[in-house]
């Protein structure tokens, strides 16, 4: 039906222990949930070292060690300090830029140089920034993490690629993750999300909360054919979406669950509860 295939639909996904797995590896209650039948001390010791290559890429490459500090809830909030300066000889580490100690304009346009340029790594990917040596060494840990994981990664990514790529209109898949930007934006890269998320639509909710970036995605993207979904582990962002009245899908990394998991969770289940919340045949939405 032409009125249905007119249809956007906002999936705003949580990112660890959703998209991801990372913190629970790290802590070890992912694999200690399996009884036995995983090492809990390998999936420790792949958690660890995703954390120690976030860290570094985060520190060497997007300024993380200078605006740790200086945390905002996407990349563009900075965007009216920016006046558009030639970038190519900035001496970031010599322009006195002193983090959240002075929030005033000039340390905002510094901030916003960097956001930019931020920004532009993002789109052009890892491999712009890295050889070939170090590529293969994240695809191979992506590949033993995902072997590890049964599939969760491979499987969260063909979802998200499934909710973009629906035939009834142009769907958005939006980040909100209770982690720092820097780090979440890295974690995209890393974990291969960037194809499909944009760094404009990787949200922080460190400072402001879920309920004020589900407001703040709202209000960029309402209309009256815009229809959102919210998928998460979290309390906070189950809360956050019945406070939107947003249909709220639950995940669990934990093997025996009643909420859904990866792989498992698809378009279609995803339909069904926007169907509830919205109205109309959930089932069009995978056709």
């Amino acid at each position: 039906m032409d009125e249905e295939k007119e249809k956007k639909v906002v999936f705003v996904w949580d990112m660890d222990e959703t998209l991801i797995l990372l913190k629970s590896l790290i802590t070890g209650t992912y694999t200690k949930a399996f009884n036995g039948s995983k090492d809990v001390q390998k999936g420790i010791e792949i958690g660890k070292t995703w954390e120690n290559q976030i860290l570094r890429i985060c520190d060497d490459y997007f300024f993380y060690e200078q605006i740790e500090g200086c945390n905002k809830p996407f990349v563009d909030s900075t965007r009216e300090y920016d006046d558009g300066l030639d970038l190519t000889d900035y001496d970031f580490a010599n322009d006195a830029f002193v983090g959240a100690a002075f929030d005033d304009d000039a340390n905002k346009k510094k901030l916003a140089y960097r956001h930019r340029i931020i920004a532009h790594k993002y789109k052009k990917g890892l491999r712009s920034l890295f050889g070939e040596k170090m590529i293969k060494s994240w695809d191979n840990l992506y590949e033993v993490t995902d072997d590890f994981t049964d599939k969760w990664l491979s499987s969260a990514k063909a979802c998200v690629a499934q909710c973009a790529g629906d035939s009834g209109a142009e769907n958005i898949n939006v980040i909100v993750t209770s982690g720092s930007l820097i780090p979440s934006l890295v974690k995209c890269l890393l974990f291969r999300l960037d194809d499909l998320i944009s760094y404009d639509n990787v949200y922080s909710s460190w400072e402001v909360g879920k309920y004020q970036c589900f407001s703040l995605i709202k209000e960029r993207f309402d209309g009256p054919n815009v229809q959102f979904c919210a998928i998460g582990d979290g309390w906070e962002e189950c809360e956050a979406a019945e406070n939107m009245q947003w249909p709220f899908v639950q995940i669990d990394p934990v093997p025996v669950s009643s909420s859904h998991r990866f792989p498992g969770l698809n378009l279609e289940t995803l339909g069904h509860y926007i169907g509830v919340i919205y109205g109309g045949d959930s089932d069009d939405e995978d056709e």
